[in-house]
């Protein structure tokens, strides 16, 4: 899962553990941040994503959802607490130096929702949280922050997407979360691991005050090159900080390591089939 998939900013106990952010945001865009691809294709196919959309993307990491949105003509604003992310979302997105064309309706703002607030600018047409939840104790907690300050941007009647991990037994990389997150001790309910819930998304809708309106199931899975590749696109989410804070780098780095081998192929390849589950509820 700030993937999301999956937050960064989870509360949890104990110092931050130490890690390059650079580093972090680079491998969030090179190695983890496309395995939502066929997530966000089927979601924007669904809504008919196109020129007439106002997209406001929540946790919009290095931007690729949005640069798949800006695709299909949207107008495309999102917004992320990591600096680092944001730079390499502008890198993607906003005319730069080097000559490349980017969008000239594309935003992109460091910061919480609110940010994004422009006086006299059009209502969104739609919000997006693609960074799943459901595997951290405390992270529907994070969304409904997030939510509460991005539904009054949004129009009337229109769509907030919220996405989830799917259920344990349809996600391989459950495994992976549960041994790895041994190191971690659960504190007040946030930042340790936990088994995804059915009704994981309906509950935070609900106490957003927005309404249900259908909702999908989207196979994503997570493929790498190697081990390593693996282990740094899996740290990259955020999900293992608790656990780097409760022991250390190298002691995740092994967990996750041996954690892997089981879905290591001949070849060297990693590969975790997994099931999102998108929710789509619409703004009172």
């Amino acid at each position: 899962m700030t993937p999301t998939l999956v937050r960064q900013h989870l509360p949890h106990a104990g110092a931050a553990p130490r890690v390059d952010l650079r580093a972090r945001a680079r491998d969030w865009s090179e190695i983890q941040e496309r395995m939502l691809v066929p997530l966000y294709e089927a979601v924007y196919e669904r809504l008919d994503v196109g020129p007439a959309t106002r997209l406001l993307g929540l946790d919009c990491g290095s931007g690729l959802a949005l640069l798949m949105a800006a695709a299909r003509g949207a107008a495309v604003t999102g917004v992320d607490a990591s600096p680092q992310r944001v730079t390499l979302a502008r890198q993607r997105l906003l005319p730069d130096a080097w000559g490349t064309h980017g969008r000239p309706d594309a935003r992109l703002v460091e910061g919480s929702p609110r940010d994004t607030a422009e006086p006299g600018a059009p209502a969104y047409t739609l919000v997006t949280a693609f960074e799943p939840i459901g595997c951290l104790a405390g992270d529907a907690e994070g969304l409904g922050g997030l939510l509460a300050e991005a539904t009054p941007l949004a129009a009337r009647g229109v769509a907030v997407v919220l996405v989830g991990w799917g259920p344990p037994e349809r996600c391989a990389t459950a495994s992976v979360l549960r041994v790895a997150g041994k190191p971690a001790e659960p504190v007040r309910g946030t930042g340790s691991w936990r088994p995804a819930l059915r009704d994981d998304l309906e509950e935070v809708a609900q106490r957003a005050g927005l309404r249900p309106d259908g909702s999908g199931r989207v196979a994503c899975p997570f493929g790498y090159a190697d081990v390593d590749s693996a282990v740094r696109g899996l740290k990259s989410t955020g999900l293992f900080d608790a656990a780097m804070t409760a022991a250390d780098q190298v002691q995740v780095d092994k967990e996750l390591a041996g954690a892997l081998h089981p879905h290591q192929r001949e070849d060297g390849t990693v590969w975790m089939p997994n099931v999102f589950r998108y929710l789509i509820a619409r703004t009172p």
